[in-house]
Parts: structure tokens; sequence; C-alpha cells
């Protein structure tokens, strides 16, 4: 009973005009929105409704809330549903949102398997009780450059993703059984790869902090995914085929295209 509401009720709230407000400011922030199809982005327009709708923003550390603010972050969130919006961050609660990097407990990763435990600055954090942390710096630079291969709020996406079943392992929920046996084959040897790369100097597609744990690595994998997504294609063809079938997107081909105008 509580899904048949709450699905009649995200039907509502799709239904409702997209603010043209909003779409302008896509436009401007978000590079990969220009170059969505025109269904594909009327599709993306009622996620942002219906995430705006359910989820609290809050502003820290002086930081004023804005639409802009509040529909860039929830824009590339809801890129990571697109094309599979069976899970909505039913688990998320709350997003937090500094102004910039911030600083917080925890363990920093330096290379060479090392690691440093302590006060650092950061970019974003996820928290299994339901909130999500962001700069609203380091969110709104990478909303507008979609190809330097860092997007903090991809990457504490993927994480809401992976606790989709309750752990953070790395294995959001998949649509069928038959999915998780090449999952976790592929991803387990793209990550065993990256770890092995990590005690070496040499240059990687994907980030180095995804060698961590295979938490971090889905959310480093995420990021390439959409933010150089020919390169990972080129080098790591079985974990870009593994997550093209996850999220049903191909940003290689999105990217590659030319910026498309609203009609």
């Amino acid at each position: 009973m509580f899904d048949l509401f709450r699905n009649s009720r995200r039907d509502r709230i799709r239904s409702t005009p997209f603010p043209e407000e909003w779409d302008a400011l896509l436009h401007q922030n978000l590079a990969i929105y220009r170059c969505l199809r025109e269904e594909d982005r009327l599709e993306l327009q009622g996620l942002i409704q219906i995430f705006l709708s359910e989820k609290h923003f809050e502003g820290c550390g002086g930081l004023e809330l804005t639409d802009e603010i509040r529909v860039t972050i929830a824009a590339q969130a809801c890129l990571l549903l697109l094309g599979n919006s069976t899970d909505f961050f039913d688990r998320l609660v709350t997003i937090l949102v500094y102004p910039s990097a911030y600083v917080a407990k925890g363990v920093e990763h330096i290379g060479g398997g090392l690691h440093i435990e302590g006060e650092h600055a950061r970019l974003g954090e996820t928290s299994q009780a339901g909130v999500v942390v962001l700069s609203w710096e380091d969110a709104q630079h990478g909303a507008y450059d979609s190809r330097d291969g860092k997007n903090v709020v991809y990457h504490e996406f993927a994480h809401q993703l992976d606790l989709s079943d309750g752990a953070p392992d790395g294995t959001p929920r998949l649509e069928s059984w038959s999915r998780y046996a090449p999952w976790a084959r592929i991803l387990g040897e793209e990550f065993e790869r990256l770890k092995e790369q990590d005690r070496s100097s040499k240059k990687t597609v994907l980030d180095k902090y995804g060698a961590i744990n295979p938490a971090e690595f889905f959310a480093v994998a995420t990021e390439a995914f959409f933010e150089k997504p020919r390169k990972l294609r080129e080098k790591h063809p079985e974990l870009y085929a593994v997550l093209h079938d996850y999220f049903k997107l191909d940003p290689g081909e999105i990217l590659g295209g030319t910026p498309r105008e609203s009609s």
C-alpha cells in the first residue's frame, strides 16, 4: 500500500511542468545536460523534481541554500538513476552542503598503499545514517567540467547506490541474481589490479583512491564511467560494459555528441 501511494505521488510530481529557470540553470551549470537527448532530458527533469520533493537540503558553514545549489546537485545525483530509477536513494534523508572543502576526521589515502588517520579537508562523504555531505564549490566544478575525471556528487551518490542493499561493499542492488557473478568477477579483478597499480607510480584511468576498499572502488569507477568514459572503455572494456549494463547509459556516446538545444 505504501509503495502504491509513493509511486502515485511520484507520478504526480513528474507530471508537474519543470520550471524554466531550473532548465536554464542546468544548461548553464551542467555540461552533460546540454548533450542529452530530449527524451532523456525530460526523464531527468522528472527525477530531479522527485528528488527535491523527497530529500532535505541544509546549508552548513554559513552557506545560504539557493535553487542553483539544490538543482545542480540534484541533477548530478539523478543522472545516476537516469537509465534505471528503480532505486531512488531511498535510504537517503539529508544532504548537507558546505561552501567549500571542510575538515573532518577520517583516513586519507596517500598512495603506495599508505593511509594517514586524523583530521583532513574533505570534499564530501556519505553516512549509512542517511546523510550525504558535499562541498558546493566542488559540486559546482564537477557539474561544469564533465571531462576532468572528478565529480564529488557522482562519487558520494555511488556510495548511496552501494548502500541500497544495506552493505557498503561495492555492490549495489542489481536487477537479477544472474548479474551478481559477472559483477563480482569483473569488479573484483579490477579492484585487485588497481591495488597493484597503487603500489607503483604507473598512471591509471581510475583514481587510485579506489584501491582503499571495494566500496571506494565502485565510487571511483562510477566517476570514471561518467567523466572519462572513452578512456575507461579503451583501457577497461569489461568494467565499462558491466557499468553500462547497470546504469543503462553510454556516457561515451552522450559526451561525444554535440550539445542539444531544448525544443
